[in-house]
């Protein structure tokens, strides 16, 4: 990104809620209470899958890397958001804008990657469950952890070094943190290229992953017709549910953001959508899987029993 500044130090200034001064006090306290619940929510998970061997499978070693995820984005973007929420002039210089936006691609490349390996799991697991140990085993889990991260951190990085973009206006970005299209929108260069650039690579992180997950579950439902039970239907559809509910929250609202024209966008409707899946689904994330996990709940009364 190049910018048109005669200073050494460029920076940009957030709006983010202060538009809404009336809104200021109640934004603050629900960011800071779901950031809180993020927090203790998803260390909560993490411990518990540590704690409990019974929990030391494919399906909750890879839910405690999306706790993991989750800790770290929400950490990327909520503590600075609830800082600047009292600001009289919010301001990230240009290296901290940067930085931020690259992690948080990054993190929100590799959850959509991590919901699609998660969905290709539950296939393995409920299709061939005669097989599913040795197709999921320790070493081909940890191979497509570490490559899906890998993947995450080399398309984010491919798209945030291709943007050429120049400031030479008001440096203002109406947003609550430094993101993509917010960026696009300030830029006085041509973007077009950019925003098929994020077109593109929409289509590779956010558009096949989720096509994936749909085939996946098409799978899924194919091979829980064949099971002639209803006690193993019910039991092969509830290991699904917590997964189909976080695959909904997640693509639903991300390609409702990046996969459109943004001639259509209203710069107000994406930054509250924005905080919709940057800081409730880190949050829902942990309460849908325990909710609606007896193993999870289980692990949970172990540790509440060892405490008393």
């Amino acid at each position: 990104m190049a910018k048109d500044n005669d200073t050494a130090e460029f920076g940009f200034f957030l709006i983010g809620i202060s538009n809404y001064p009336e809104w200021r006090d109640t934004f603050f306290t629900m960011l800071l209470i779901t950031y809180l619940c993020t927090l203790l929510g998803n260390g909560l998970i993490i411990f518990l899958i540590h704690f409990d061997p019974h929990l030391h499978t494919p399906m909750y070693f890879f839910l405690s890397n999306l706790s993991f995820l989750d800790l770290c984005y929400g950490t990327a973007s909520m503590p600075q958001a609830l800082v600047h929420c009292f600001s009289i002039h919010p301001y990230l210089s240009y290296s901290q804008c940067f930085t931020q936006m690259s992690v948080s691609l990054a993190l929100a490349t590799a959850e959509c990657l991590l919901l699609a390996v998660m969905a290709y799991d539950r296939v393995v697991a409920i299709s061939n469950p005669l097989r599913y140990s040795m197709v999921m085993n320790g070493p081909v889990c940890l191979w497509l952890a570490v490559t899906l991260w890998g993947v995450s951190v080399v398309l984010s990085a491919m798209l945030v070094l291709s943007l050429r973009l120049r400031f030479c206006g008001a440096n203002v970005i109406n947003h609550f943190v430094c993101e993509i299209l917010s960026l696009l929108k300030l830029a006085c260069s041509n973007t077009s290229v950019n925003e098929l650039m994020i077109l593109i690579t929409g289509i590779f992180t956010l558009l096949l992953p989720f096509g994936f997950v749909l085939l996946s579950y098409v799978r899924i439902v194919a091979a829980v017709l064949r099971i002639r039970s209803s006690q193993g239907k019910f039991k092969a559809f509830s290991t699904c549910g917590s997964h189909l509910t976080v695959v909904t929250i997640f693509y639903g609202t991300t390609i409702s953001m990046y996969i459109k024209p943004q001639s259509k966008s209203s710069p107000d409707q994406d930054k509250f959508i924005s905080v919709f899946y940057g800081a409730l689904t880190p949050m829902l994330n942990p309460l849908i899987y325990s909710l609606r996990n007896k193993d999870v709940k289980g692990a949970m009364r172990k540790v509440m029993a060892k405490m008393a």
